[in-house]
């Protein structure tokens, strides 16, 4: 009898101890952000897609897409917390952690790279029967370069101020959108992007005027922006918007999703496995022609920061080979 009541309460006990040890599905929901772009702008769909993706793999995370100015805001409220995961070009983030973005000489060191989803191409759209033929020819000119804080602006500045031209323009800061409404009812003379192509700012102007995209890979070799900025020649494709029947040679910038030191290694790792999986690649393609070039094989070229510890770890299983330069680094 003793020996009954012992075994029943052992059982009892341990049922007890079962009932209260938490189970995969009861493990704490954790609740994070990342940071996109203006509207209309690619950020702004890649951000989407992925935190709608990311909750469908990986249990217990939630995901919010917030927006924001984009590329440089993004590396500010990634290394201060507001965001946990962010989306931001190369040459900001390289910028940002040497104290160098435009007029912020504060240092944002704590972003990690995780792996590269795209070039951003800049993209200057003027009227096609219009005079303006190259940067120089912008004097006095009223050009929408993109909201204030975001990387498009950075690099609009960047690139105009190289030519010594940035005084001399009249810059607007509109994002996307707003630019191309603006360039519509004749309010501006152009308007500047730096984002994946087809842009749906871009393809919205096409629909109310002749647009021309500038050539702007000519100024920046012929002024040594290449040596200077970690920028590299482009091109868009022949017929990417209607009336563009030439390719149009630029320049472009990559496009990298990050994060910060201290967000968990394997949060970042299921993250980034989930993303650069067959079905998370189908699904940021499904959002936007410009995961074309997300893939395994782009992995994180272009990189300006470490990797954190978790993509780290990914990209090491792939088979992937990261220059010390890039190895996690806390």
């Amino acid at each position: 009898m003793k020996k009954r009541l012992f075994m029943v309460i052992t059982l009892s006990a341990l049922l007890i101890t079962w009932g209260m040890t938490p189970t995969p599905s009861m493990a704490r929901t954790e609740f994070v952000s990342i940071g996109g772009g203006p509207t209309g702008g690619t950020f702004n769909y890649f951000a989407n897609a992925i935190s709608l993706y990311v909750p469908r793999v990986v249990p217990n995370v939630r995901m919010s897409s917030e927006g924001s100015g984009g590329s440089a805001e993004n590396v500010r409220r990634v290394h201060g917390g507001d965001f946990d995961f962010g989306i931001s070009y190369a040459v900001d983030i390289q910028l940002a952690a040497q104290g160098g973005l435009p007029e912020d000489t504060r240092v944002y060191d704590t972003v990690r790279c995780i792996g590269y989803l795209y070039g951003a191409p800049a993209q200057l759209v003027v009227n096609a029967d219009g005079p303006l033929m190259t940067p120089e020819d912008l004097e006095g000119k009223r050009i929408a370069v993109g909201n204030a804080g975001s990387g498009a602006a950075a690099s609009a500045e960047r690139f105009f101020r190289h030519l010594d031209l940035w005084d001399k323009i009249r810059p607007e800061f509109l994002g996307y959108s707003p630019a191309a409404a603006a360039f519509r009812d004749g309010k501006i003379d152009g308007f500047w992007v730096l984002v994946g192509y087809p842009n749906a700012s871009i393809i919205e102007a096409a629909t109310q005027n002749d647009i021309r995209l500038m050539n702007l890979a000519d100024a920046a070799e012929a002024s040594g922006f290449y040596d200077a900025f970690a920028y590299q020649p482009a091109a868009i494709p022949a017929n990417t918007y209607r009336g563009q029947t030439e390719e149009t040679a630029t320049f472009e910038d990559g496009t990298l999703l990050i994060t910060r030191a201290d967000v968990s290694e394997d949060l970042v790792y299921e993250l980034t496995k989930a993303i650069w999986s067959e079905e998370g690649l189908v699904s940021l393609r499904q959002a936007h022609n410009a995961a074309r070039a997300t893939s395994l094989e782009n992995n994180f070229r272009g990189a300006s920061r470490p990797l954190h510890k978790g993509a780290y770890k990914f990209w090491v299983e792939q088979g992937f080979e990261v220059p010390e330069h890039l190895k996690p680094i806390d």
